[in-house]
């Protein structure tokens, strides 16, 4: 029998078996942020253990930082509990040697976008992070998932993790995405379609023409929001796509030793031929429309041109009291549309939308003379400070500012609410984070997940629009400034 692409990167990485279910983990990379390492840290000084091996760690300040547009070199966290904990952080981080792009660093961003562009993430190796989107990783062939502090600690102290072995699942999208979808709407379909915990418990590894065709950033969306559906880890198989990515992110590998490494790669990283799944699933990429959520999980999403759906229309008790439940949260009934659903704010950031990619696709929405509609109040935040310095290259940053929305700098920002990009209560916002939670982006905050193209639409229109249709409405009831403007 074949082995899995997972079961491949475990075997790699296993410095021993430790029983029939667990082996010890060896860690590549370990990537941390100043929220859920602290305690970690806190255990190593009282016991007196220092950090095994430095050089495999790396830090960022992401979760707690402002994202004002104050100038690189001004940046600081004003409220006092934040800014202690990042300043203790920066402590321990020299303390051990540790890089880190911290809060005044050019390159500070989110650290799942910071890892890639950096070229510290490639093929074949075991991420671990104390943050469960590093899932994220598996779009190159790596092993990633994030863990808890007291694992953390064991980390930094050994290099190494208990580890239980997942199930696999194989999902193949095969099809052609149609203008208007996306990535996000790909993995926001996958998820309503198996569910939140549809995946739980497994290793899932995605293949087919559909998944190939998409970006590397693409796959990082795909990847990371694969955890809502409770996947332990996701994967993709590295390819010529990945292969030209690496190239221009090379890292501390020259252009010899990286041809040399993609040989190894070619050679070791794919699922056999014979390999068998604990779980089999299909979908047809062409089916895929603009999805949006309505409720208060990512898996309660609907595509845009459709209802509403009735807590009775689900199939259990839990599910309907659930379903109930959000739709009292969200301030929706069932059986409206969730197209045309007026919104307060507009998010277009985070790990899972916040690269360059992300805000091209974006900025392309927001065309000559349109503006966000009053009322809105719409943010950018880059989810690296390279992705800020490209997007100004390229000119997105004018694009987005002279139709009124806010230009910030790089961080976590109102993907979780724990610096003052907060929502009020009430407020509702298009947002292309990746969960929303009850309270996720601020006290009785309601949010609907969507594409960066979706957001940006929104923005202009002042509420949830279909993008395949708007886009191509003339001026609709976009707003603009000029007669000319067309969308």
């Amino acid at each position: 029998m074949g082995h899995t692409l997972y079961q491949k990167l475990v075997d790699a990485h296993t410095v021993a078996r430790l029983d029939a279910q667990h082996v010890l983990l060896y860690v590549d990379l370990h990537i941390m942020n100043e929220y859920t390492s602290p305690q970690a840290f806190n255990g190593l000084v009282e016991r007196g253990v220092p950090v095994l091996r430095p050089a495999q760690q790396m830090s960022v300040v992401d979760h707690v930082i402002p994202t004002h547009p104050d100038p690189v070199g001004k940046r600081a966290i004003l409220v006092d509990a934040a800014a202690a904990q990042a300043a203790n952080f920066t402590r321990n981080c020299v303390r051990y040697g540790i890089q880190l792009f911290d809060v005044n660093d050019p390159m500070q961003g989110i650290e799942h976008v910071v890892a890639p562009e950096t070229g510290l993430i490639r093929p074949g190796m075991s991420v671990l992070c104390g943050d469960s989107h590093t899932t994220t990783y598996g779009a190159f062939g790596a092993l990633g998932f994030g863990i808890g502090t007291s694992e953390i600690e064991h980390v930094l102290a050994t290099q190494t993790l208990c580890y239980r072995v997942a199930k696999t699942m194989r999902i193949r999208i095969d099809g052609t995405l149609q203008p208007g979808a996306t990535a996000k709407d790909l993995v926001l379909q996958l998820i309503a379609q198996i569910s939140a915990q549809g995946a739980r418990g497994y290793a899932v590894e995605y293949t087919g023409d559909a998944l190939r065709e998409l970006s590397m950033e693409a796959r990082m969306t795909v990847c990371n929001m694969t955890v809502e559906a409770g996947a332990r880890a996701a994967i993709i198989a590295p390819d010529e796509t990945t292969y030209a990515y690496l190239r221009a992110h090379p890292g501390n590998l020259d252009a010899y030793g990286m041809e040399l490494a993609i040989v190894a790669w070619r050679d070791t990283l794919y699922a056999d031929a014979d390999a068998v799944y604990d779980a089999d699933l299909r979908i047809d990429a062409s089916t895929v429309a603009p999805f949006v959520t309505w409720g208060t999980s990512p898996d309660q999403a609907i595509p845009v041109d459709a209802r509403i759906p009735a807590p009775a229309d689900s199939a259990d008790a839990v599910t309907q009291a659930a379903a109930a439940r959000a739709l009292d949260y969200i301030g929706l009934a069932a059986g409206a549309r969730i197209e045309d659903t007026p919104i307060d704010r507009v998010f277009i950031g985070s790990c899972t939308n916040g690269r360059i990619e992300d805000l091209r696709a974006a900025a392309a929405v927001v065309r000559n003379g349109m503006k966000v509609s009053p009322g809105v109040r719409a943010m950018i935040v880059p989810g690296s400070g390279a992705v800020r310095q490209q997007a100004e290259r390229e000119g997105l940053a004018e694009i987005f500012v002279k139709a009124g929305f806010e230009w910030r700098q790089p961080g976590c920002s109102m993907c979780l609410a724990m610096n003052d990009d907060v929502l009020r209560p009430g407020e509702r916002c298009a947002s292309t984070t990746n969960r929303n939670f009850e309270g996720r982006q601020g006290r009785d905050s309601r949010t609907h997940l969507m594409s960066p193209a979706m957001a940006a639409a929104a923005a202009i229109a002042g509420r949830i629009v279909d993008i395949r249709t708007w886009n191509h409405a003339g001026t609709e009831s976009g707003q603009h400034d000029g007669a000319s403007a067309h969308v």
